[in-house]
């Protein structure tokens, strides 16, 4: 099997700031949310207090205003599938694990379109924006990928970022990816160390 990063990696951009972005369109008051998210992000960012879960979850709470339906879903990954990578739709199998910090909600919907069975994400509850457990990143991915399966043999991981060395390390071989676009990426082997 092989496991996959979401956002930056087998997706071209952020689905969580595409998804907030969207739904900003659609539902304008949400703007009212803006000062306690941008308040959360420069108390963990900047003054380096509270968890990312925190953080995410003071985002993620404009969520109480939206109807988060199986059909608002669709209509976003209508308009947002084609940011999908086409290094990964050539490369994807059956058997890929997607593990991300994005909500597991809104990945679900596109796992079934990918024909994909094996989705690690964070779980925030669509009609509220809180967390149930730890924003899935860094060490956390970890423990969700061996907790669900204990014994498995990763062949190769695959993410843009250095905060998931953790799970690179779960791995035979690592790979650093560079999106350009949804249609080019650059490849690099793991960083030793």
């Amino acid at each position: 099997m092989n496991a996959y990063d979401f956002d930056g990696t087998v997706y071209a951009g952020d689905s969580s700031a595409d998804f907030y972005r969207w739904c900003l369109r659609r539902y304008p008051a949400l703007v009212r949310y803006a000062p306690r998210q941008a308040l959360a992000a420069l108390r963990y960012y900047a003054a380096k207090k509270g968890s990312k879960t925190e953080m995410k979850q003071v985002f993620f709470s404009f969520l109480r205003s939206v109807p988060v339906t199986d059909y608002l879903l669709k209509e976003f990954w209508d308009e947002h599938e084609k940011k999908l990578c086409a290094w990964y739709l050539r490369a994807k199998r059956e058997d890929d694990v997607i593990i991300s910090a994005s909500p597991e909600f809104l990945l679900r919907p596109l796992m079934r379109r990918l024909g994909l069975q094996q989705l690690l994400a964070s779980r925030v509850e669509p009609d509220s924006g809180r967390f149930e457990g730890l924003n899935c990143h860094g060490v956390e991915k970890v423990l969700r990928f061996r907790a669900r399966f204990p014994e498995a043999k990763i062949e190769c991981f695959y993410s843009d970022r250095l905060s998931d060395t953790p799970m690179a390390r779960q791995a035979d071989s690592a790979v650093l990816v560079k999106n350009r676009d949804a249609q080019h990426a650059d490849f690099t082997l793991w960083p030793k160390g």
